[in-house]
């Protein structure tokens, strides 16, 4: 690379990220399973087990409610099942919810070169409030979006394009950082980078995370704050 070239490189500002939520900065999906498990329960629906909830892995609270109530023949209304999914992981979430630790060094080290950030989440406000108030990442993650503030969730890029928009940011700026298949095709229709760690590495190889820039295979056991924030100062296009 020329002198030039460097120089344009580093003397661009800093690249917006933006988080997804569960599964990417947190380990929250046993408390949403539970949570989940526990409504099902009180609805005549015993047997509801940890892989059937993985197939929602990174799908919105309210679609995975719609999909379950139509599978199973819940008949109650869907803000009905949604409070009491909410009220429920929000008792857990606030009793525990684990920050991946490398997620973790990754936010400080962001924040420290002055990285704007934000969180775009299929969960509810009050849950991704809950949960970064809890584990104090609020203090680094101040712009928050929920699914429920945009018109379509994930694999829509809504949340992302809104994430950028309150950030004051342009969509191809961004990059993003996310679990599951469906949030690195958001990332994608959203035009932005993506890093992706899979939450279930067995979907590794699922063709949305083909378009991701950066891929951690093995998931949060592979993931480095390091290695992440390396890549990131590499020019769109450039490989890992």
């Amino acid at each position: 690379m020329s002198t030039s070239a460097a120089s344009r490189v580093t003397s661009a500002p800093p690249a917006p990220v933006i988080f997804d939520l569960d599964g990417t900065l947190v380990d929250s999906e046993p408390n949403y399973y539970e949570a989940g498990r526990r409504l099902l329960a009180g609805y005549g629906v015993p047997d509801f087990s940890w892989e059937h909830h993985a197939r929602f892995i990174g799908i919105g609270t309210r679609e995975t409610l719609e999909i379950l109530s139509r599978e199973f023949g819940i008949d109650a209304p869907l803000e009905e099942l949604l409070a009491g999914k909410n009220r429920t992981y929000l008792e857990l979430a606030q009793a525990h919810t684990e920050v991946f630790p490398e997620m973790r060094a990754f936010v400080e080290r962001l924040a420290a070169a002055g990285h704007p950030m934000a969180v775009a989440s299929g969960s509810s406000r009050a849950a991704i409030e809950a949960v970064l108030s809890g584990t104090g990442l609020d203090a680094l993650l101040t712009t928050v979006v929920s699914a429920e503030e945009v018109a379509h969730g994930k694999p829509e890029p809504d949340v992302f394009l809104e994430a950028a928009h309150r950030l004051g940011v342009e969509p191809v700026r961004c990059v993003v950082l996310e679990d599951a298949a469906p949030g690195a095709l958001a990332a994608h229709r959203a035009g932005m980078r993506c890093i992706a760690v899979p939450y279930v590495t067995a979907t590794a190889d699922d063709p949305a995370f083909a378009s991701a820039g950066l891929l951690f295979k093995g998931g949060q056991g592979e993931f480095t704050a390091r290695a992440a924030y390396d890549w990131l100062g590499q020019p769109a296009g450039s490989s890992p």
